[in-house]
């Protein structure tokens, strides 16, 4: 059962707020999720499996992604693959994690650390 309080499971790791950003856009398997945290992040953050399927399996018990029972890519037909939709509770907890860190950045510019607009 998912904590009904996004604001709880603050801060994020890492590696959960990118596999959530990976989700926000469209359902993915694994490697499509290291892929995009790769392409998004210029390569500066590579999720290893390692991470990412530990990652999937804590926010599939926290209930911030799920599973999904059939393969919204028809024209995939690896078996092997899972793919994952992020819930509502995990978009909130995403979004929660943003403010969080946006309300960060806003203390940074306003004690002169980070100058500029993003």
């Amino acid at each position: 059962m998912p904590n009904l309080d996004p604001e709880s499971l603050l801060p994020l790791p890492t590696a959960v707020f990118h596999v959530l950003i990976a989700l926000a856009g469209k359902d993915r398997h694994g490697y499509s999720i290291m892929q995009d945290t790769s392409a998004r992040t210029g390569g500066k953050v590579e999720l290893s499996p390692g991470t990412l399927y530990s990652a999937i399996r804590r926010m599939l018990e926290q209930g911030l992604i799920q599973e999904l029972s059939e393969n919204p890519e028809p024209d995939n037909t690896d078996e092997r693959r899972r793919y994952y939709r992020l819930t509502r509770f995990g978009r909130r907890a995403a979004e929660a994690e943003a403010a969080r860190l946006r309300s960060m950045l806003s203390q940074a510019r306003a004690t002169g650390l980070v100058t500029g607009r993003p």
